[in-house]
């Protein structure tokens, strides 16, 4: 495991394959190696969703390219974590 601090209150965590994204204390968004991007469903706060963006463009996303953005339930990015 690899915790490195982004911004304030921006972390990501790599677990095995996984690099995922925390806006404070909540896994938002993560990367998956051969298999991409994905971020929560539920809509936290303007600055979390700022994470989120940003966070997705310093990794390189690019919808315009066709890179595809997966939308799942905060459950799923919570049980990443446990």
């Amino acid at each position: 495991m690899k915790l490195t601090p982004l911004k304030s209150n921006m972390t990501e965590i790599e677990i095995g394959d996984k690099t995922i994204l925390f806006s404070y204390k909540t896994p938002v968004a993560y990367h998956q190696a051969g298999v991409g991007y994905a971020k929560t469903n539920k809509y936290w706060s303007v600055t979390t969703s700022k994470h989120i963006n940003q966070w997705l463009k310093m990794n390189g996303f690019d919808a315009s390219r066709g890179d595809q953005l997966k939308e799942v339930n905060q459950e799923e990015l919570d049980n990443l974590v446990k």
